[in-house]
């Protein structure tokens, strides 16, 4: 896929790189949330706040925005539904009292527990249509992206749209 100069008439939405990862990310979110949703009763958003506080831990509501790259207020929106389900609980910071981090309950950590393997069979099941090599290249060409959008202006820190 090559950019080419031409006419706005002559753009292409269904070759624009950026569209065509949206698709097939979108795409990919909406088939794992039909997977766990009626199972665990948890959204995208909620579902990414439990995986990257289950992954690290500790974490305030700010570095789950910049850890997920989703808007402030889908995560806020995420940590009160998981918080009232009981599934996040917060903990005051010893070192600075401003800063609330959010842990991963006894009922939180089940609900992870139950998710991690969905995801695994998820990214397993999409990755069998790869040879290894056409993964190893994938995982090369998505690290060369990321490194460019962060040289661009757009790293983990950006706000935007998810």
């Amino acid at each position: 896929m090559q950019p080419e100069a031409g006419a706005p008439g002559d753009f292409a939405l269904e070759e624009f790189l950026p569209y065509r990862l949206s698709l097939v990310t979108n795409r990919t979110s909406r088939l794992f949330a039909r997977r766990y949703s009626a199972a665990f009763g948890v959204s995208i958003a909620e579902w990414r706040v439990l995986a990257v506080v289950g992954r690290f831990g500790g974490l305030s509501a700010t570095a789950v925005v910049e850890r997920t790259a989703m808007d402030k207020v889908k995560v806020s929106r995420a940590v009160q539904a998981l918080l009232r389900r009981g599934l996040l609980r917060r903990e005051g910071d010893a070192a600075d009292r401003r800063v609330q981090r959010l842990a991963l309950t006894e009922a939180g950590q089940r609900v992870h527990a139950g998710i991690v393997p969905l995801a695994r069979g998820l990214e397993a099941e999409l990755l069998a249509g790869l040879a290894p090599p056409e993964r190893a290249a994938l995982v090369r060409l998505l690290e060369t992206l990321e490194a460019r959008l962060a040289a661009m202006g757009a790293g983990p820190e950006a706000e935007g749209p998810d």
